[in-house]
């Protein structure tokens, strides 16, 4: 069977891979048998690869999805170590250059720090930076949407040593329920900060744990009412 770009492009992806694959373990890393991409790419077998299937094998591959449909015309140069981080070049810096849209979505970061002692509101500044992620990384290793996700700024101690001073942390706007426990942004009234909250079991009203990581903070309580979530913390980047 003479093969078309999209199963040339497979096998060329699955070849480059690291960690290291191959066409057994990406069918069974898509909820598939064994022998569904070798069967797809060597007999024809299903004719067009499904589009669950599809958003599952670019997961595996570390590649955006658009980079397996059969329409996508050009053999992109794999990359030797999977893209699963964020390209912070920014098109806005001298001398970098394009960004793909095609493999990447864009995140804005919202130039407000969020307090680990006291804060400030959320509001997106005019300019401010995009950081730039592989889109589906965000969607199969985030389970999120980028719509719902801005990246923010730590200012303060009381979460150390989880969290520093000056750290990044994405935060995920459609996820507001302490329930599992988490790290999340919210506003106390006063401001935004950032801690860890935790749903009491068979409170009445419902209450949350709210404490630092710090022991030279204190554990508080609040209902449910009185807290206002922004959203759960569910990525995060250090300057070594």
């Amino acid at each position: 069977m003479k093969l078309d770009i999209q199963r040339k492009r497979i096998l060329e992806l699955v070849a480059h891979r690291d960690p290291p694959t191959d066409l057994k373990k990406a069918s069974l890393a898509c909820g598939k048998n064994h022998a569904y991409l070798h069967q797809f790419i060597n007999r024809g077998t299903p004719r067009k690869l499904p589009e669950d299937v599809r958003y599952a094998l670019a997961s595996h591959l570390g590649v955006d999805e658009a980079v397996l449909r059969p329409e996508h015309g050009v053999v992109s140069s794999p990359s030797p170590a999977r893209r699963i981080g964020p390209a912070v070049t920014m098109p806005s810096v001298p001398g970098s250059g394009p960004v793909d849209q095609s493999r990447v979505t864009a995140v804005p970061e919202v130039r407000i720090s969020a307090s680990a002692g006291g804060g400030a509101n959320l509001e997106q500044e005019p300019g401010g930076n995009d950081w730039y992620f592989d889109a589906g990384w965000l969607r199969y290793e985030l389970r999120a949407s980028a719509r719902d996700l801005r990246v923010i700024s730590i200012d303060g101690d009381s979460m150390e040593p989880v969290l520093y001073s000056g750290d990044k942390v994405m935060i995920d706007l459609s996820r507001t329920a302490p329930s599992p426990p988490g790290i999340f942004v919210l506003h106390d009234g006063i401001g935004l900060v950032a801690k860890q909250l935790e749903y009491i079991p068979n409170s009445d009203p419902p209450r949350v744990l709210i404490r630092s990581e710090s022991a030279r903070y204190q554990d508080y309580e609040r209902t449910i009412e009185e807290v206002n979530i922004v959203g759960r913390v569910i990525w995060f980047a250090r300057r070594l």
